[in-house]
């Protein structure tokens, strides 16, 4: 397995696709190494009784912030190799974009816009880095880079930041311990900085509700016409699970939420729908493929060249990923931000 030196860390580079085959005719009445059962029950409008995971990619690096693309396919952060990855209607793979210095999630707006987080050298698990002195930053990338934010209103910096949201105005919503604004002109309001353990973050269908999870529970705050937010309340609660991380929502406003025990479902109104259980934790999902039907949501975790769980020393975080989809009787919803 091929690894190459970067600036900051060594990183796994090069193996896009593992041992095994990615489809799910492939994986029918196994599980692959670190895989647990996964037996979907039906959640009536959103999805059907035995629908099956599909294997469509995995690889020893992450699969962040994911979200669809009008083609029908994905784009994804991976922060280990600076770069935010494309896969295809096909789920061929690609460089989207290069020198992303850490990008940690994606976003695109209705203007072809696409955003990211700059996580630069905070990873954190990794004892052998050098003492961290870049500055993490909120960026569009496209269709020229622009740095949104690199400090907050006060001077301090950014710290390591997670997840981040379009607003189809040219600022962005997003996570860094709290949740935060910045508007077009690099202004940083905060949404919620006390009492949150803030993951993931997104706007509902009209842009008038920002949800960001809080472990447990969803928080939802109202949006003003300048994009900032007031009115916090609780949206709703992921059933007794923990680990609440991205989000996405689909053509009837209900909320899709990852945590450890897989995708939970909550009504437009906040009201807990269901869990569709997930063959590894998810971190990430988001609406592609034909007509939006799919579910696409990148689990921690791979299986390595010899058929085993991929694991790495102690010390050094797992990265590893693997992306499933999953049909849906929801549709995405059809737009971005704009």
């Amino acid at each position: 397995m091929p690894f190459e030196l970067g600036n900051r860390f060594a990183r796994v580079v090069g193996l896009a696709l593992l041992i095994f085959p990615v489809t799910g005719e492939a994986r029918a009445g196994q599980l692959l190494a670190g895989e647990r059962e996964a037996v979907v029950t039906a959640i009536p409008g959103v999805i059907a009784a035995g629908a099956e995971w599909e294997l469509v990619w995995a690889d020893f690096v992450t699969a962040d912030g994911i979200v669809g693309t009008p083609d029908g396919g994905v784009l994804f952060a991976q922060e280990q190799t600076d770069k935010i990855i494309r896969l295809n209607a096909d789920h061929e793979e690609f460089t989207y974009v290069e020198d992303t210095n850490g990008g940690g999630a994606a976003s695109l707006d209705a203007q072809g816009r696409l955003y990211t987080v700059m996580r630069a050298c905070t990873e954190p698990m990794n004892p052998e880095l050098p003492g961290c002195n870049e500055l993490t930053m909120v960026v569009q990338l496209l269709p020229e880079r622009r740095v949104l934010a690199a400090s907050f209103a006060d001077g301090a910096p950014l710290g390591r930041l997670n997840d981040l949201i379009a607003d189809g105005k040219g600022g962005a919503y997003f996570t860094a311990g709290g949740a935060y604004y910045v508007d077009p002109a690099g202004t940083v309001s905060a949404v919620a900085e006390e009492d949150i353990r803030s993951n993931g973050i997104m706007l509902s269908a009209d842009q008038r509700a920002l949800y960001v999870t809080n472990n447990t529970e969803i928080l939802a705050f109202d949006v003003r016409d300048d994009g900032t937010t007031g009115n916090r309340r609780v949206f709703g609660s992921l059933d007794g699970d923990n680990g609440g991380d991205g989000m996405a929502i689909d053509s009837e406003g209900r909320l899709y939420v990852t945590a450890n025990a897989g995708v939970h479902v909550l009504s437009a109104n906040g009201e807990y729908l269901g869990l569709i259980p997930t063959p590894r934790r998810p971190i990430t999902v988001a609406f592609s493929g034909p007509a939006r039907r799919m579910l696409y949501v990148p689990q921690m975790g791979a299986v390595g060249p010899d058929g085993r769980a991929w694991e790495t020393r102690e010390g050094i975080r797992n990265t590893a990923m693997t992306i499933y989809r999953i049909p849906m009787q929801a549709q995405g919803y059809p737009g971005r931000p704009k």
